[in-house]
C-alpha cells in the first residue's frame, strides 16, 4: 500500500516550514520571515516509531484574498488536503486565534479528514502557557503546544498523527521509482511541463519568473513505470541572485540534480541555447546524470523546411560537451511530443545503469588499438593492459596502462567513442579513470 501522507497547513507565517524542517530532520523547506515564501507543496519522507510516511509542507492558506499567487497557494494547499491521511493545522501561540485560523479550521472540518492541532512558538519549558487553551475554540480537539525552533512537543505531535495511520500490514518495497529533475533557467516552462505530464495543476504556473522557489517532488505512475518528478526553481545567473530566498532556490535546484537519476534540461526554443543554459547543462554533466535536452515552446517558432534540423545542430554545437544527450522538441502548452518523454527517460536511465563485462570491454579495447595505435612520446609507447567497469550511474571505467603521462586526452576520447559506438550509452556521461603500474588501489 502507499505510505500515509501528513499535510502541514495553516495561514501564512505561523512557522509551518520551520516545523516541517524540524520534523523531517533536514532543511528542505525554505524558511524566511516573509509571508508566502513556501508557494508550492514540498514533500519529504519521514519515519517515527518504525513507521515510514510522507510529509508535505504547503503554502499558507489565505481564505479570502485577491492576490493571484495567494489564490494559487490556497489551491495547492487544498490539493494536499485532499490527498492527506491526516492534516496538521499549525497556529501561532503569540498571536492567538485569528479570524483566518477560524476560516482555515472550518475549511478542514468540511474536508472530513482527521486534523491534529499544533500550537507553534510555545518555546518556553515547564507549565503549559494558558494561551494554548484559547485554541480549543477552533473545535479541533486538544491543541498540542510545539516549538519548531527548539523541537519541544514534536514527538507528541507525531504520536497523535500515528493514531490515524492505517495498519502497517504491508510495507513498501525498495524504491524503484526513476527520479527525474526538471531543470532550466526561469520561465522556460518547467512547471507547465510537469503539469502537462501529470494532467493536473500540480505546481504553480505563472508568467512571473521565479514563481517556483522550492524543489517539488511528485510521484507518478503509468504504463512506463514509476517516476518521481522534481520540479526545481529556475536557476538564474549568479549576478541576478539578489534575495537570500533566491540563493536558497539555486542551492535547492543543485541538490535536486544530485538526487536525480535523469535530468530534463529545458531550453526555450525562441532563445536557443544561452550561456545560462550551458551552465545549467554543465551542472548535470558534472554530476554524472543521464540527461535529455528538451527544447520547449516549439509551437511558438516559425518553421520552414529544415528548421528542426538546424536547431538540432545549433543545440549540439552549443552543448558539445554533452553530445551524448538526445534532443526532443516539445510544446508543454499543446502537448506536442510530450508523450515521448517517458520512453526517453526510461531509455537513458537504462543506459546509465548499463553494466558491461570485462571480457567484452577488452575485446573492444583490443579492436580499438588495432585500428589506431596508442600514442608514443620520445620513443616510449603507451601500453594498455586491460580495462574494467567499476560502477554505474554514470558508467565508470578504469584503464590500466604503463604510463598515465603517455595516455593523451585525445586517445582517451577515442576509446570512449569506440565504447559508445559498440554499447550505445546514449544519454549518459561516461567516466574513465587511468591507472598506471604502481598506483595504489
Amino acid at each position: 500500500m502507499s505510505r500515509p501522507l501528513v499535510a502541514i497547513v495553516g495561514r501564512p507565517n505561523v512557522g509551518k516550514s520551520m516545523l516541517f524542517n524540524r520534523l523531517v530532520g533536514q532543511r528542505l523547506s525554505i524558511v524566511e520571515d516573509t509571508p508566502g515564501v513556501t508557494r508550492d507543496r514540498l514533500y519529504a519522507e519521514c519515519e517515527w516509531c518504525g513507521r515510514k510516511f510522507d510529509m508535505v509542507d504547503t503554502g499558507g492558506i489565505e481564505p479570502s484574498t485577491d492576490s493571484e499567487i495567494l489564490l494559487f497557494m490556497r489551491e495547492q494547499a487544498q490539493i494536499a488536503i485532499d490527498a492527506a491521511t491526516v492534516i496538521v493545522l499549525v497556529t501561532d501561540l503569540r498571536t492567538g486565534v485569528t479570524a483566518a485560523d477560524k476560516d482555515v479550521a472550518n475549511m478542514l472540518l468540511r474536508s472530513k479528514k482527521p486534523v491534529v492541532l499544533a500550537v507553534n512558538k510555545a518555546d518556553s519549558t515547564g507549565a503549559t502557557d494558558v494561551g494554548v487553551y484559547e485554541f480549543y475554540s477552533l473545535g479541533l480537539g486538544d491543541p498540542i503546544p510545539v516549538s519548531a525552533v527548539h523541537g519541544h512537543g514534536t514527538g507528541d505531535l507525531l504520536d497523535e498523527c500515528l493514531k490515524y495511520f492505517p495498519e502497517a500490514d504491508e510495507e513498501e518495497g525498495e524504491d524503484d521509482r526513476v527520479k527525474v529533475a526538471i531543470i532550466g533557467k526561469p520561465n522556460v516552462g518547467k512547471s507547465s511541463l510537469l503539469n502537462r505530464i501529470l494532467g493536473q495543476k500540480r505546481v504553480i504556473v505563472s508568467d512571473v519568473a521565479g514563481t517556483t522557489r522550492d524543489a517539488v517532488d511528485t510521484t507518478f505512475e503509468n504504463e512506463y513505470g514509476k517516476f518521481l518528478f522534481i520540479d526545481t526553481a529556475g536557476i538564474r545567473r549568479k549576478s541576478k541572485v539578489d534575495e537570500r530566498v533566491e540563493k536558497f532556490s539555486v542551492m535547492r535546484a543543485q541538490l535536486a540534480i544530485e538526487r536525480a537519476d535523469v535530468c530534463l534540461i529545458l531550453i526555450d526554443a525562441r532563445d536557443g541555447v544561452t550561456d545560462q543554459d550551458t551552465k545549467i547543462a554543465g551542472l548535470a554533466h558534472e554530476a554524472g546524470k543521464a540527461s535529455i535536452v528538451v527544447v520547449n515552446k516549439w509551437d511558438l517558432v516559425e518553421k520552414e523546411t529544415g528548421t528542426m534540423e538546424k536547431m538540432r545542430k545549433d543545440v549540439m554545437r552549443d552543448l558539445s560537451f554533452m553530445s551524448y544527450a538526445p534532443i526532443l522538441f516539445i510544446s508543454a502548452l499543446t502537448g506536442q511530443r510530450t508523450d515521448r518523454i517517458f520512453e526517453l527517460i526510461h531509455f537513458v536511465n537504462d543506459q546509465s545503469n548499463m553494466r558491461i563485462s570485462t571480457g567484452m570491454l577488452n575485446n573492444v579495447l583490443a579492436d580499438a588499438q588495432a585500428r589506431v595505435q596508442p600514442p608514443t612520446d620520445k620513443g616510449r609507447r603507451l601500453k594498455i593492459y586491460y580495462m574494467t567497469q567499476t560502477g554505474v550511474k554514470p558508467p565508470n571505467f578504469v584503464i590500466f596502462c604503463n604510463s598515465r603521462e603517455l595516455f593523451h586526452f585525445s586517445y582517451q576520447r577515442y576509446l570512449e567513442n569506440q565504447i559508445r559506438a559498440v554499447f550505445g550509452l546514449e544519454g549518459t556521461p561516461v567516466r574513465i579513470v587511468i591507472r598506471q603500474k604502481g598506483d595504489k588501489e
